[in-house]
């Protein structure tokens, strides 16, 4: 993927030096916070505070140590967050008539608080709509790579698009929506997360059409897709594959869904707007 380092830091909060401790949230990985934010919404209660252990968490920061590759990957992510935010800019009102705002990128290591609780590493990246901020420890690049067998930039460029894809839902309404249609908290979340990837591919169409793209790049990004799909996963955790289980959707699923908003390259693609 072409890209170039440098540009506006303004739309990134860097908390890589911030440490927690106490007031974890039970355990909750990213699909459990994602479905207990969706009961939230429904019941119109905050259950994360079930989930707390009493303790407040204690904050601390220290300054960032980092290496050449952590620089280099967090170059990477700001321009593509740039990139994103400018598409958007420009896609959702002309298509929508709703302003676009941008999110704020909080970069951390470990554990992080947001407003839809603390969340570890382990999760991975996510979006939290209490505060309208993309959550990512750099680290998980080096999962995504060796554990899941996803590499190259556009795989990487996918996983911050899928997430501002989730915010791109949360300026429409999408996940209030959601909250009137019939359903289990899954089958929401995995329409939720399926959308986000064709939002993600929507974005890709754009840097096809400003020849950002090289040879592999798309693969690539479709690699991603697949390798986080919820059945491949269960297979890599030797589990037997359970289709009510899901709440991110299939490989196949989610490669479609990504497919569908770079060949389209509109929101309508994706149904944004119903």
């Amino acid at each position: 993927m072409r890209w170039t380092p440098g540009g506006s830091d303004s739309d990134i909060e860097d908390r890589r030096g911030v440490s927690f401790g106490g007031g974890r949230m039970g355990g909750l990985g990213l699909g459990g916070l994602l479905i207990v934010g969706i009961l939230s919404f429904v019941f119109k209660t905050n259950l994360f505070q079930f989930f707390d252990n009493g303790a407040a968490p204690t904050e601390t920061s220290a300054p960032v140590s980092t290496t050449p590759e952590e620089n280099q990957r967090y170059e990477f992510v700001k321009f593509v967050l740039n990139d994103t935010q400018d598409t958007w800019t420009t896609l959702l009102p002309k298509e929508t008539g709703v302003p676009y705002q941008h999110a704020t990128l909080v970069l951390f290591r470990d554990v992080m608080q947001s407003a839809c609780g603390t969340a570890e590493a382990a999760s991975g990246p996510f979006y939290c709509p209490g505060d309208h901020k993309v959550y990512i420890d750099l680290s998980f690049y080096d999962e995504l790579k060796s554990r899941f067998g996803a590499s190259g930039d556009f795989a990487q460029a996918y996983v911050i698009a899928h997430e501002v894809g989730h915010h791109v839902q949360s300026l429409l309404g999408i996940d209030q929506q959601m909250r009137s249609q019939p359903g289990s908290a899954k089958a929401l979340s995995v329409q939720l997360e399926l959308q986000a990837d064709c939002l993600a591919g929507v974005w890709g169409h754009s840097t096809q059409e400003r020849k950002l793209l090289e040879s592999g790049d798309i693969e690539s990004g479709l690699n991603a897709a697949a390798a986080v799909g919820d059945d491949h996963i269960q297979k890599m955790q030797g589990q037997r594959v359970s289709p009510d289980s899901f709440t991110h959707g299939s490989s196949a699923q989610r490669v479609a869904a990504f497919r569908t908003g770079f060949e389209a390259g509109t929101l309508a693609s994706c149904h944004a707007t119903r």
